[in-house]
């Protein structure tokens, strides 16, 4: 593996961005009803936003920003487990795809939290 390979594995931007696009591949093939579609809108923008409010954090203007950009991706990613949660419970023959995604989501959960304790117990040394 060579040094951009191994530099890309740990990439949120480009993480981020590939889950929401799995995100918006994988909705495009379950069936629409009436549940369905409102669980497909939900999870879409939860998804999508994880990655957008990451971008956004990278770019902000000071710490405090960053950290409240971090923070709604982390609560994005755990939105985005809540309405896999539901499609998988409308759509059993698709829990398995959909606990893939659901583990991605989960992940993002973790790194965002680990992210904004860290930035919070730097805080308390700071004052």
């Amino acid at each position: 593996m060579n040094q951009f390979q191994n530099k890309k594995a740990y990439d949120l931007e480009e993480r981020s961005a590939v889950f929401a696009e799995n995100i918006i591949e994988f909705v495009k093939n379950i069936k629409r009803d009436d549940i369905n579609r409102n669980i497909i809108i939900q999870l879409t923008r939860a998804a999508t936003s994880v990655g957008a409010n990451y971008y956004e954090a990278n770019a902000s203007s000071s710490k405090k920003d960053f950290r409240n950009k971090i923070y709604i991706s982390k609560k994005e990613a755990n939105e985005t487990k809540y309405w896999l949660r539901m499609l998988a419970k409308n759509n059993t023959e698709l829990k398995e795809p959909i606990r893939n995604l659901w583990q991605e989501a989960h992940e993002f959960h973790l790194i965002f939290q680990k992210i904004t304790n860290t930035i919070d117990a730097k805080k308390v040394f700071e004052n």
